[in-house]
């Protein structure tokens, strides 16, 4: 069978030499991975140059299958390819070029690819309009994301290089932002409780308070994402204490580790700490913006706690920003990521009366508004980190539906959640929070996706 051929397009309002550069620095490869994609590195050397290798793995259906290419052709600014030396289709190769257009002010990206897939004929006929319609997708969305990143450079053209320690690099948001970072041309230093095994990496111990100050040396910016999972276990009194815990002593051990800097012109200009917008409880229809009261319950505690270490660090001389965030959406984890395969089989719906307000953000707008607020100094204090337009439950079961094109008319009972989740329902689930981005709009910051079907459909490959 001959080979198939796939190429596309997309123009990007920078010139060429700031879009070759993009895909050469570190986290342009996990940038680009598809959220809805199961994909491991295993390996990667030499960056995109002739010769350099990347080898990983990914899940088609049920098996995981490896898949090792090597870059060749490269030309400095204008192009490289991808060779697959072992992997799931009989042949590949993937040339990605760019072009100036505009008189050098814009240019043009271009992915062609030519592949074979496996099993002669009877693979072709089987799956070729299949990977035709994969590939296609994952193109809209990579080149979506690479035009978004690059020409958002541009809008902070005169940011300096800066060096970022972030705690919680591992977790799903740490991943994305350390990614995000790379690609903007700064450092990105990550806390592990483990020995430390790269350059990358400082060892910690957040639970005894041990984070050596030196690890603070030349840092610009402290970012904490780490603490327990609210929804990864039912709440027993172990588990809340460990959620509350987490959170307290981690933002603690920051905070003292600044503090044992002994100038304040050594030390980081801004520490942006995790929280949740389940500080203000479940609060019905009302507008909550960062000035909204303390809600009850058990998270709105956590989240007081975990305020308060927080903005010890404002003593230091260290503006502080406290990330009241909503629910992530992300095919690669949290809410989404569960509710996916039940909506996917015909048997999603709304939860109870599906009117309690539901506060979302899409994770590259989380990831960039992290960002807007590091270097715009209007984002101080608490800052709610979710999109303008809040929708109620039934809202949501209604758009993730009619992206993935399944009926949801099975809405799930009240009691149903209780008895399977205990307090943890109430609190997650059927808890409702109106909450609204006050301080990310009036620091202009520009959101990718302000609805809920556009989030959806880009996070889930379905433009």
């Amino acid at each position: 069978m001959s080979l198939s051929t796939f190429v596309r397009s997309v123009r990007i309002e920078r010139p060429a030499a700031e879009v070759f550069a993009w895909h050469e620095k570190p986290g342009s490869f996990a940038r680009l991975a598809p959220p809805w994609q199961k994909l491991e590195v295993l390996s990667a050397s030499g960056g995109i140059r002739d010769g350099a290798r990347v080898s990983l793995r990914t899940k088609i259906g049920p098996a995981w299958v490896r898949w090792d290419v090597e870059h060749r052709d490269y030309i400095e600014g204008v192009q490289f390819r991808d060779v697959q030396l072992r992997g799931p289709f009989a042949h590949w190769e993937h040339l990605h070029r760019v072009e100036p257009v505009e008189g050098g002010r814009a240019c043009v990206l271009t992915d062609a690819i030519t592949y074979k897939l496996p099993f002669g004929v009877l693979g072709g006929v089987v799956g070729g309009a299949f990977a035709r319609r994969e590939l296609e997708r994952l193109f809209n969305y990579r080149h979506a994301l690479t035009k978004a990143d690059v020409e958002l450079a541009n809008r902070y053209i005169s940011v300096r290089p800066m060096t970022f320690l972030v705690a919680g690099a591992s977790g799903l948001v740490g991943r994305a932002l350390a990614a995000f970072l790379k690609t903007q041309g700064h450092t990105v230093i990550r806390l592990v409780r483990r020995p430390s095994a790269a350059t990358d990496e400082v060892r910690w111990d957040p639970a005894s308070g041990t984070l050596d100050p030196r690890a603070l040396s030349g840092v610009d910016v402290v970012v904490n994402l780490s603490g327990v999972g609210v929804a990864d276990g039912r709440w027993s009194a172990e588990r809340k204490q460990a959620i509350l815990s987490s959170r307290v002593e981690s933002t603690r051990a920051l905070v003292s580790a600044m503090a044992a800097v002994k100038s304040e012109r050594l030390r980081p200009f801004v520490f942006i700490s995790a929280s949740a917008t389940g500080f203000y409880g479940s609060r019905g229809d009302e507008i909550l913006d960062e000035n909204a009261s303390r809600g009850g319950g058990f998270l709105a505690g956590v989240c007081e706690a975990w305020e308060r270490e927080a903005v010890a660090a404002e003593e230091l001389g260290v503006r502080v920003v406290r990330l009241r965030t909503g629910v992530v959406l992300t095919p690669a984890g949290g809410a989404l990521a569960k509710l996916l395969p039940v909506f996917k089989a015909g048997l999603g719906g709304r939860l109870g009366s599906g009117q309690m307000w539901m506060s979302w953000i899409s994770i590259d707008d989380l990831v960039g508004a992290i960002y807007h607020a590091v270097l715009d100094r209007r984002c101080e204090g608490a800052v709610n980190m979710v999109a303008p337009q809040a929708v109620t439950n039934a809202e949501f079961t209604r758009a993730l539906a009619r992206v993935l094109r399944r009926p949801a008319v099975l809405p799930v009972p009240v009691c149903a959640l209780r008895t399977v989740f205990g307090e943890m329902a109430d609190q997650t689930l059927l808890e409702s929070a109106r909450a609204k981005p006050g301080k990310l709009l009036e620091a202009h910051y520009a959101f990718r996706y302000e609805t809920l079907e556009d989030a959806l459909r880009a996070a889930l490959g379905r433009t």
